[in-house]
């Protein structure tokens, strides 16, 4: 086996980090959901494709720039997810069940994508897929850069919410003991329609983010699933930071298998990372 080159290897991990912030990105909404209101949202992958795909349409067929399109996406999916909250906590459902209802939500959203935009596959083209920082013989593609700066920036703005203001700390006193924190004045429900209305618009951003650096499909929903999992599973649940930095990890681990190895090895390893965590430590989630 021939060891790649320097360059290769620099490439390589700057790869796996873009390709491990967007996972990071995916991965914040869906551990916010499950961690703090106890709702696995499988649908937070189908959201993330419907704004991938509206932020092709209103830059191709509107002439929008796609960052802008983010203007109208955010408020758009945040009334998205509390709606969805609102049928969700109408009905008492529970963290099982709702992972059944949010799959078929997706099945539903995956029709619609497919009824509007065909099964066709789907690029979009911007100015921003030409132009790439040089750094010596590494290159740094400016969509990454941009998912990169997205991720990071959210992530450690909900996290510095969480951890520091008034809100942050009823949210997660709400996440810890409901009937308690609504025991001492706080509203739980308000703040339980807020954080699910935030997740969806953080599904919308990723969606842009992969509207500028992927072909879309519908297909493609369910190919991510899988590694964001594991990515919410490492980090942990509930906690901002972690999706990102596990997805990181995972990105990285990825890019150097396929160029050590061949491409086909780099799925075990994200899953491989989750079994050694989850035998040695079960109680991570």
């Amino acid at each position: 086996m021939n060891l790649p080159s320097a360059t290769l290897l620099g490439q390589s991990i700057l790869a796996g980090i873009f390709i491990g912030s967007l996972y990071g990105l995916l991965g914040l909404g869906l551990s916010l959901s499950w961690g703090m209101l106890r709702q696995i949202n499988l649908a937070h992958f189908a959201l993330a494709f419907l704004g991938a795909y509206l932020t092709y349409q209103l830059a191709t067929v509107s002439g929008v720039d796609p960052l802008l399109t983010l203007l109208m996406i955010i408020p758009l999916f945040f009334v998205m997810g509390i709606l969805v909250h609102w049928v969700l906590a109408r009905f008492h459902v529970t963290p099982f069940n709702s992972l059944l209802i949010t799959f078929g939500l997706t099945i539903i959203i995956e029709a619609f994508i497919q009824w509007v935009w065909t099964a066709d596959y789907r690029r979009l083209e911007t100015s921003y897929a030409e132009h790439k920082l040089q750094v010596g013989t590494l290159y740094l593609p400016l969509p990454e850069m941009i998912t990169l700066f997205l991720a990071v920036g959210i992530s450690v703005a909900v996290w510095l919410v969480l951890r520091g203001t008034d809100l942050g700390k009823a949210l997660r006193a709400s996440a810890q003991d409901g009937p308690i924190a609504a025991a001492f004045g706080i509203n739980q429900k308000g703040l339980a329609l807020m954080l699910s209305g935030l997740n969806a618009a953080l599904a919308g951003v990723a969606g842009v983010c992969i509207a500028l650096s992927y072909t879309l499909a519908p297909a493609q929903i369910y190919t991510w699933i899988g590694v964001v999992f594991a990515a919410v599973m490492l980090g942990g649940l509930g906690r901002p930071l972690g999706p990102l930095i596990a997805g990181c990890i995972i990105g990285i681990s990825e890019a150097l298998t396929m160029a050590v190895t061949a491409p086909s090895w780099a799925p075990l390893v994200s899953f491989s990372l989750l079994i050694i965590v989850l035998l040695v430590r079960p109680g991570r989630a």
